[in-house]
C-alpha cells in the first residue's frame, strides 16, 4: 500500500510561507515514496473560515507546482463523523459537560494563582481547573434544559487510566531535539475540549477521525503541534484507531525569530506572487532544493 500523506490547512487566512513549506515538503516526500498526497480543509471554525481563504489555497498551491488527490475534504461536511466519534468516548465514561465561560474560567484561574502558580499546558495556556467535575447530575440537567453554553471535555485522568503509557514514532524532530520513539504526555494538557454545543468537534477530535478515514500514514507538521501529538494518540488508542508515524519540521520564523502567522500579517504567498517571485524563488526562500533543476 502507497505511503499517504496530507496537507491541512485552515481557510482563516491567506496561505503564508510557513504553510508553502509545509505543503512542499509533504509533496516532495510523497512524491520520492511513490505516495499519495491528500489536501484536507480544516473549516470547522465558521466564524473565521471563508470561501475566499479556501479558494485562494487552491490558487497558491497550484501556482506552486503541487499536485493534490480529489475529492478535497471538508471537514464542515463530515460534522456526524466527529459526532459519533463523542459518543463512543462519551460511552466509555470519558467525556463530561463544562458550562462555565472563558471569563468564569479565567477568573478561577486568577484566584487560583493569586494563593500561587497554576499549571499550564505546553502553549502556555493555564489548565482547565476543573470547575465542572463537582457539578451534580441535576445541576448539569437543569443547565442542559436552561439550554445553557456547553463544551464536551475529556476526562484526562480516566482516559489515560484506560490507553496506558503511549508513544509515537518521530521521523523529525521535536523543539528540545525529540526523536525516534517519544512518550506520549497527554496529561500535560488537562482537560481537552473535544466538541462544543455549536460545533460538535475539535482540533484533537477531527484531526485523528480525519487522518483514520483517510488512511494518512504519514503526518509531516510543523513542530508547534509536536505535543498536541500526546493528545492525538490517546483519542486514536481510545477509539482504536491506527497510528501514523510522524515528522514535525522546524518553521519559517521572520526576522524578530517570531513563527509566521496569519494572525499578525505575515506576508501571504499571493502578495509574493504579486510581486515577481516564483515558485522556485519559494522553494530557495524556505530552504527547499528545486526538484526540476535536480533532474
Amino acid at each position: 500500500m502507497a505511503p499517504v500523506f496530507r496537507f491541512a490547512p485552515s481557510p482563516n487566512g491567506y496561505l503564508h510561507l510557513g504553510h508553502a513549506y509545509s505543503a512542499l515538503l509533504n509533496f516532495d516526500l510523497a512524491r520520492e515514496v511513490g505516495g499519495r498526497l491528500l489536501l484536507r480543509i480544516e473549516d470547522i471554525d465558521a466564524t473565521r473560515c471563508r470561501p475566499e481563504f479556501e479558494a485562494a489555497i487552491y490558487e497558491d498551491l497550484a501556482w506552486l507546482g503541487i499536485a493534490w488527490e480529489m475529492p478535497v475534504r471538508r471537514q464542515s461536511q463530515h460534522f456526524t463523523d466527529y459526532r459519533a466519534a463523542t459518543e463512543r468516548l462519551a460511552a466509555l465514561g470519558l467525556l463530561y459537560p463544562s458550562f462555565e465561560s472563558r471569563a468564569e474560567i479565567a477568573r478561577t484561574i486568577a484566584a487560583e494563582e493569586a494563593k500561587g502558580s497554576w499549571p499550564r499546558d505546553p502553549d502556555g495556556a493555564p489548565l482547565y481547573p476543573g470547575i465542572a467535575r463537582s457539578l451534580s447530575p441535576q445541576a448539569v440537567a437543569e443547565l442542559k434544559q436552561a439550554d445553557a453554553p456547553m463544551a464536551l471535555r475529556l476526562d484526562m485522568a480516566r482516559a489515560i487510566a484506560a490507553s496506558g503509557p503511549l508513544t509515537w514514532t518521530e521521523q523529525g524532530t521535536g523543539p528540545g531535539g525529540e526523536t525516534g520513539t517519544v512518550a506520549a504526555q497527554p496529561g500535560a494538557w488537562g482537560d481537552v475540549i473535544l466538541a462544543r454545543k455549536e460545533t460538535p468537534t475539535s482540533y484533537h477530535l477531527s484531526v485523528v477521525i480525519d487522518d483514520a478515514l483517510q488512511g494518512v500514514t504519514h503526518v509531516v507538521r510543523g513542530q508547534d503541534l509536536f505535543w498536541s501529538t500526546s493528545v492525538h494518540r490517546l483519542l486514536q488508542q481510545l477509539l482504536g484507531l491506527p497510528q501514523p508515524v510522524y515528522r514535525h519540521h522546524l518553521l519559517v520564523r521572520d526576522g524578530t525569530g517570531a513563527k509566521l502567522s496569519k494572525s499578525t500579517g505575515s506576508t501571504s504567498l499571493r502578495e509574493l506572487r504579486a510581486g515577481g517571485t516564483t515558485p522556485a524563488d519559494i522553494r530557495r526562500m524556505v530552504g527547499l532544493s528545486d526538484p526540476a533543476a535536480a533532474s
